[in-house]
């Protein structure tokens, strides 16, 4: 498609990260389908969603991967930092360890992710207050240690989870825009996008 049948003014590749389990697919499926299942699949590798929105007057074309959580996983996963321009780094707030991983993903992208990337903390099944391991205070804390974002979300009663897509998109969207477009970042999203289309993938969280 050539740039003036472009349908979109700016794309962005964001990628989730996190421990399997804590509801990654969830809360993809949720804001892109609108849509929640109860069961539990394992994402194999890594999967994508495309969602068009509106942001501040901007056509955006969101490519979000959704990375599996699992350790035997974890070199297809680091091969997609590079290239991601927002990161959702996820948590259950019922599972103390997913939690404690938050700082084992954040090395990983410190190790592999563009230093530039935007990054936002995410604790879900916020729902569950019932069997709730992490408070908001520590995951607010958390955050304000990396100096990023935080929102504690729940893709079963869709509660915050397009807030904290369209936060990170927007910081995203604004620092492009203030420094200018990463061409490099944006070809390796179209290559690894085209490369991985023919994939499938049977995964929730």
């Amino acid at each position: 498609m050539s740039r003036n049948e472009s349908p979109f003014d700016m794309q962005i590749k964001l990628l989730m990260i996190g421990d399997s389990g804590v509801g990654k697919t969830c809360l993809l499926l949720r804001y892109a389908n609108d849509s929640f299942s109860q069961t539990f699949i394992t994402t194999i590798g890594i999967d994508f969603k495309i969602k068009n929105i509106d942001l501040d007057s901007k056509r955006i074309k969101l490519q979000i991967w959704d990375t599996a959580g699992q350790e035997r996983f974890r070199t297809i996963t680091t091969s997609y930092f590079r290239g991601a321009q927002g990161i959702l780094l996820v948590y259950d707030v019922t599972d103390k360890k997913s939690f404690n991983s938050i700082r084992n993903w954040v090395a990983q992208i410190q190790q592999h992710a563009d230093v530039a990337v935007n990054k936002i903390l995410i604790g879900n099944k916020c729902d569950m207050d019932e069997d709730r391991e992490v408070s908001r205070e520590e995951g607010a804390q958390l955050a304000a240690e990396y100096g990023i974002q935080f929102f504690e979300t729940s893709a079963k009663n869709d509660i915050n989870v397009e807030k904290g897509f369209i936060t990170i998109a927007r910081e995203v969207k604004d620092r492009l825009m203030a420094d200018g477009p990463n061409p490099g970042s944006r070809a390796a999203g179209n290559v690894n996008l085209n490369a991985q289309a023919s994939k499938k993938k049977t995964g929730c969280c």
